[in-house]
């Protein structure tokens, strides 16, 4: 990608705020106080996971504990309540590594249509999102003070499968939970810095879509998923 005009754009807006343009790299601040790493510092995994499921209440977000035994159960079960005849899902080396490959080849004999991302398939996948009833994601990370699940959004992970079909679920692995907003974005800090891939859009879900701008009216389900649920895996 190149960037055109750049200097004399800077320039420009230096020039209009009535200074000198600033070429020297910026040092970052070094602040005496750090609240935001306070919130859940000493909180266990196990409590991390309390938090999460406490919070699915306030977001409207249904919330299910499992284990890798019992997650194939667990999805056919939610796709059950769900009255789902056709998923969308993320695809990838963790479908195989959760025996998802195998659910969904059950689901499909009972005669559900699934439908894994796939990139080569281009603007199809997204055709298929949109008429999916289910999307099903796994989360990179997951913010347990919010419920947020966060997405790397990739060619095995469109932005669609989350955004587009009626319902979503997201399968959280129990590694993923992190206290909130402030370790999610220096563990995806850390991957750039240490020279790990990071997704260039990076997704941060929580619960169904959901609005209050018309007085102050709570609205779920407005421009996105009408309902989510999260199924926590125990263990890997």
């Amino acid at each position: 990608m190149t960037i055109k005009n750049r200097s004399s754009f800077l320039q420009h807006v230096a020039k209009q705020l009535g200074r000198e343009r600033k070429v020297d790299k910026i040092e970052r601040p070094q602040w005496t106080v750090k609240p935001q790493y306070r919130v859940l510092r000493d909180a266990t995994e196990d409590e991390l996971v309390a938090v999460l499921e406490e919070q699915c209440k306030e977001i409207h977000t249904n919330f299910l504990l499992t284990n890798q035994a019992n997650l194939s159960k667990t999805i056919e079960q939610t796709a059950k309540k769900y009255k789902a005849k056709s998923i969308v899902s993320a695809s990838g080396e963790r479908v195989e590594k959760f025996e998802l490959d195998k659910t969904y080849e059950k689901l499909a004999s009972d005669g559900i249509e699934i439908h894994l991302w796939d990139e080569a398939n281009g603007q199809e996948n997204i055709t298929i999102a949109e008429k999916a009833d289910i999307g099903i994601t796994f989360s990179d990370i997951t913010l347990a003070e919010s419920g947020t699940v966060t997405l790397f959004n990739d060619k095995y992970n469109g932005r669609s499968i989350s955004l587009l079909p009626q319902y979503y679920i997201a399968i959280i692995p129990k590694s993923t939970i992190v206290p909130r907003m402030t370790q999610a974005t220096e563990k995806i800090h850390q991957r750039n810095k240490s020279g790990q891939a990071v997704s260039s859009c990076v997704s941060f879900i929580t619960g169904p879509s959901n609005s209050a701008d018309i007085e102050m009216n709570l609205i779920v389900g407005v421009h996105g998923p009408v309902g989510a649920t999260y199924i926590l895996v125990e263990d890997l």
